[in-house]
């Protein structure tokens, strides 16, 4: 089995993620386990604890084995995809760089689920219209949980509460037209998945 490490900001990006891995994974014919490293405490709590597992994983910490592969989720926020993207690719260390993928959700990960109404609309009732790209906080987390409710479901958890069959419903071709960053994490987590089941043949 392979093995996938996430670092993650909060629980939308946590539930999203490892669905569309496990999604990705199945399609590329790999057994994929996924831990969770960190999920909680926002962007600097994810990149703190990012950089402690680098050091202690390649300081040889006795409970830590080198996984497949990595994935560290930050939102873009207010910044531009590239950038957002070029700063956590500067904090990865260089033993670790081909089997790091980066999630820069842009500006914000609640933009992921909606990604591609059709399919929204299918799995929750509603067609969702996330419009033009706005980095005002919060905005698309309402945005998800309104969505949710016009759909006629409680929104316990925001919408995050159905990640799975969002994920599994997506067409990942009009989701990444819509959403450049989501193409960029998805092409990039199947390289690595590609390159592990072709090395396990």
């Amino acid at each position: 089995m392979s093995k996938a490490d996430l670092f993650v900001e909060d629980r939308a990006h946590e539930e999203f993620l490892k669905n569309m891995l496990s999604r990705l994974a199945q399609e590329e014919a790999v057994t994929l386990g996924i831990q969770i490293r960190s999920a909680r405490g926002g962007h600097p709590k994810a990149l703190g604890e990012f950089s402690r597992y680098q050091k202690a994983l390649l300081g040889g910490v006795a409970d830590l084995s080198v996984p497949d592969l990595v994935v560290v989720a930050i939102d873009a926020n207010c910044s531009s995809f590239s950038s957002a993207r070029t700063a956590i690719e500067a904090s990865v260390e260089a033993p670790l760089r081909q089997l790091t993928v980066i999630a820069c959700p842009d500006p914000h990960v609640e933009r992921w689920y909606m990604a591609d109404p059709d399919s929204f609309r299918k799995v929750v009732g509603v067609r969702p219209q996330p419009g033009k790209r706005k980095c005002e906080r919060d905005l698309y987390k309402t945005m998800l949980s309104k969505a949710i409710s016009q759909g006629g479901h409680p929104p316990t958890l925001g919408g995050i509460e159905f990640a799975r069959e969002i994920v599994d419903a997506m067409d990942l071709y009009r989701a990444g037209k819509s959403e450049a960053s989501l193409r960029h994490f998805v092409d990039d987590a199947r390289g690595v998945l590609k390159r592990l089941g072709a090395a396990r043949g």
